[in-house]
């Protein structure tokens, strides 16, 4: 039986079994997109949120606000897979650019109307990022949750990332993955296959990744950086390869140089015991962003979306402006 072949190699059954498993959008390039949709209606919404995931994640990311603030706010929350993420095809010119023209086209296909919020996680900070340099006109505010740092950002002092061990493994994680790709996959599934344990840890209660609150966190069942466990299957390996190199190349900018005004409505909530970012990293920044609000949670690690009561009080502050007083950063 012949099977009508659609974009990006997508037949026609493959589509209609996609979108009975998952809402879907078909991209200018072809591409489709998958995405859910939690909160309110859209149409009787007053705030709509465009939330980006991390390294490794997937639209099914658990923001775990309340339903009584989100009803009582009128919250609508959007989630999506990132190019190659779960249900969405990959981008054979995936970049930084690209990750933004994705979140624009979204909003604009679902009629999310000309202004959103962004919440981008960890490594989805770098796509919120480049929202703020490139579409500021479409943002209604921003917050980054436990965001990354890329080390190639020209302003970062050479004497706070001197004896930075993660600096040296993404400089060579890097190189390997530009220059020497099947080596660096060789490699990969080796270790997994020598030390196993260095991939499960990822997902159980390694103190190397995770605070004590993050392993609390872990026991409960939430999950850590689930796709390295899959990081042997090539397609995975791909896309994380892709997303990476993204995030820690060279960019066309840096948050340092943004132009951030209070109007913007910018907050950084992370960990002060982060051992995925150094916190100093994100105090640094703030001194670059002196308007941007910054929310430090005192026993925080890499997993503080997942504690209780934070997604309500990234809520709060975002839409509301709310003084968030329990997580004041503390000087040293």
């Amino acid at each position: 039986m012949h099977m009508q072949v659609l974009a990006c190699g997508r037949n026609k059954f493959e589509i209609d079994a996609l979108a009975m498993a998952s809402r879907i959008v078909k991209l200018r390039d072809g591409r489709f997109l998958a995405y859910r949709e939690s909160g309110v209606p859209k149409e009787e919404a007053k705030y709509k949120i465009i939330l980006v995931h991390g390294f490794g994640r997937s639209k099914d990311l658990n923001f775990s606000a309340s339903k009584e603030l989100v009803e009582e706010l009128g919250v609508y929350l959007l989630f999506y897979d990132r190019s190659g993420y779960g249900e969405s095809d990959s981008n054979t010119k995936h970049s930084l650019k690209s990750e933004v023209d994705d979140i624009e086209e979204l909003a604009d296909q679902l009629e999310i109307g000309p202004k959103f919020y962004l919440i981008g996680f960890s490594m989805g900070a770098y796509p919120t990022w480049g929202c703020l340099k490139h579409i500021p006109h479409r943002l209604s505010g921003v917050a980054f949750v436990a965001p990354v740092v890329n080390y190639l950002w020209p302003s970062l002092p050479k004497k706070l990332i001197k004896n930075d061990y993660r600096g040296s493994l993404l400089k060579w994680g890097l190189r390997l993955s530009k220059f020497a790709p099947r080596m660096l996959h060789w490699c990969i599934i080796f270790v997994q296959e020598v030390f196993p344990s260095t991939s499960s840890d990822l997902n159980e209660s390694s103190p190397f990744y995770f605070s004590s609150q993050d392993i609390e966190v872990l026991k409960r069942g939430s999950p850590g950086f689930p796709m390295l466990t899959k990081l042997r299957e090539r397609i995975v390996f791909d896309t994380l390869r892709d997303d990476f190199e993204a995030c820690f190349g060279q960019w066309d900018f840096e948050p340092a140089d943004i132009s951030i005004t209070e109007e913007s409505s910018v907050h950084i909530w992370h960990g002060k015991e982060d051992k995925v970012v150094p916190f100093q990293l994100q105090r640094w920044l703030l001194e670059k962003q002196p308007l941007i609000k910054y929310h430090e949670i005192p026993q925080g690690g890499h997993l503080i979306v997942h504690y209780d009561g934070i997604c309500d009080a990234i809520l709060r502050s975002l839409l509301l402006g709310e003084e968030q007083k329990l997580y004041k950063p503390v000087p040293d």
